[in-house]
């Protein structure tokens, strides 16, 4: 049960991490600005939400310029707990005796 609660946890948390993705373009290309006070307030509770989780990522990486690939790394990370790491703990969990 604390499994799959961390599961959905982890889910919820990749859905922020490509909203914030989507909206950094959104902001990049000048489709919407900060200007706004909805979007400004977005933008903030993402980074908020999001700044501490990349930042250790992006002092591993080497610097890319204005490229950052610190989200699709903590992505990669999010897909391995939540699709191999958390599956094959319910299982040892289910199974003790279970090698695999």
């Amino acid at each position: 049960m604390l499994l799959q609660i961390v599961q959905l946890l982890l889910t919820v948390f990749t859905f922020i991490i490509v909203a914030q993705a989507i909206l950094s373009w959104l902001i990049a290309f000048n489709v919407i600005n900060t200007y706004n006070e909805f979007v400004r307030s977005l933008w903030n509770g993402l980074k908020v939400v999001t700044e501490p989780v990349y930042r250790p990522i992006r002092r591993v990486l080497p610097d890319f310029g204005a490229l950052d690939i610190s989200p699709l790394v903590v992505l990669l990370i999010l897909y391995i707990l939540n699709n191999y790491l958390i599956p094959w703990l319910m299982m040892q969990i289910a199974n003790p005796g279970y090698p695999g």
